[in-house]
């Protein structure tokens, strides 16, 4: 009997876990999962044969004696503790899987890894994931028919399904709040267009947005994400002339977030004294200047120069509710980001009725016969309710598919790997389909 160990029992491991359960049943795994909230792995664990454990991830012992025996290993912990989970595994000779990005230090084993006969499969979710599944299938079919791509373009958007908008961001959290919060602070984004290599510093992020439009859904808008010039040896794109990744949200919501950009209320690197007595209207006045009889409202339109006519922008940001005098709610003193999270949280998190909805759209263009040639490829999920959502769906579905195919002896390939080769992606596309997470493709 193999023994499968679950590692966090979060919104994201929702569906993976209920894969897993079931597939369990069929293959007669050793089911065990593992969180520091036991009454929250049993909420999610619908099986009487799995196990469900108590565990502090700190405890190097525990951790060890756990996942002793083990035929794979499954972290849906934050991605600062897979590595931990990852040298235990080598240590032990198991199999892992992750639904994060590959991090360097996790490279660094990829060696021993693949001495060991292992698999550690990392950004197999959905961002990173099934963008690397959508898009290889796409990229290799189109190579495959003797096409030459020259520019390739993605976007992922975590959102609010349009019948359940209650503001005018036409936005909701729909995961980590803070990773919202903090989107784009983590240095210059770098991608290439036409050729030319461009870079975005922080504060011009959200000024450089581009607008697609998808069937049946309307417009939305893409700001530039992290560095996309990695992905072109990792989708065999070297030459191509345009690698842009980036995020979706839907019009004027990038302009709208700009404004606490400039204010300064995404900076996470310091504490703000006295923060814990502060209202959300303190904290705005926080950052701008003193004025003897000016309103903290004409304040911020002035230091950020709002044109007075401009309502939508004004509806969004007095939406937030910046302006109240509620108290922030914090029990100790914290940075901007952190209060500006807190702030928003009270008006952006989903109620129990309230669907998301994830977007994905991947724009090709290449060369065949000598002539240009396009595709665009796109998908649209919505969740269920609260619990149970898109973005936890095409998160935890994707890695537990990945899973069964690491279980059952169906991948060759060994060492850190990306779910980027046909083995990967295409029984996970095929069996999400039974899921309704289908890929439609349009050519221009």
């Amino acid at each position: 009997m193999k023994k499968i160990v679950v590692f966090g029992a979060g919104l994201s491991a929702t569906y993976l876990i209920s894969y897993l359960e079931k597939n369990a049943e069929a293959y007669a795994w050793d089911l065990q999962i593992a969180d520091r909230d036991l009454a929250l792995v049993k909420s999610k664990c619908r099986s009487s044969k799995t196990t469900c454990i108590e565990i502090d991830i700190s405890d190097s012992i525990a951790v060890r004696k756990l996942i002793s025996g083990s035929s794979l290993v499954v972290s849906m912990l934050p991605a600062s503790l897979h590595i931990n989970i990852a040298k235990e595994c080598l240590s032990q000779s198991i199999h892992l899987a992750t639904a994060s990005y590959l991090s360097e230090e996790m490279k660094e084993l990829d060696s021993e890894v693949k001495e060991n006969d292992l698999i550690f499969l990392n950004e197999c979710g959905l961002d990173p994931g099934i963008d690397h599944l959508s898009a290889m299938k796409l990229l290799d079919g189109i190579r495959n028919e003797g096409g030459e791509i020259t520019e390739f373009e993605s976007f992922t958007g975590g959102l609010i399904a349009p019948d359940c908008v209650d503001n005018p961001w036409e936005y909701k959290f729909t995961w980590n709040p803070r990773n919202v919060v903090l989107a784009g602070s983590g240095g210059a984004v770098k991608f290439i267009h036409k050729g030319q290599y461009k870079f975005i510093p922080y504060h011009r992020v959200f000024r450089r947005t581009e607008v697609v439009s998808i069937d049946n859904y309307g417009k939305f808008e893409g700001y530039a994400n992290r560095d996309s010039l990695k992905y072109r040896e990792t989708y065999g794109l070297e030459n191509v002339q345009t690698m842009y990744r980036g995020t979706f949200r839907r019009l004027g919501f990038s302009k709208a977030w700009n404004c606490f950009v400039q204010l300064g209320a995404t900076d996470d690197s310091y504490l703000l004294p006295h923060s814990k007595q502060m209202s959300h209207r303190d904290f705005i006045n926080t950052f701008l200047p003193f004025h003897p009889t000016d309103s903290i409202e004409l304040k911020l339109k002035s230091y950020l120069g709002i044109d007075q006519d401009d309502i939508y922008l004004w509806e969004k940001l007095e939406s937030t509710g910046i302006f109240s005098e509620e108290l922030i709610g914090l029990d100790k003193d914290a940075t901007p980001a952190q209060l500006l999270q807190c702030i928003l949280e009270k008006k952006w998190s989903l109620k129990e009725s309230d669907r998301d909805m994830i977007v994905m759209w991947h724009n090709v263009t290449y060369l065949k016969n000598g002539e240009a040639h396009g595709v665009e490829s796109s998908l649209v999920c919505k969740g269920q309710d609260r619990q149970h959502t898109a973005m936890a769906q095409t998160v935890g579905l994707p890695l537990a598919i990945g899973c069964k195919l690491i279980l059952t002896n169906q991948i060759s390939d060994r060492g850190c790997l990306l779910p980027i080769k046909p083995e990967f992606y295409t029984p996970i596309l095929k069996e999400l389909e039974e899921y309704s997470i289908v890929f439609k493709e349009k050519r221009l």
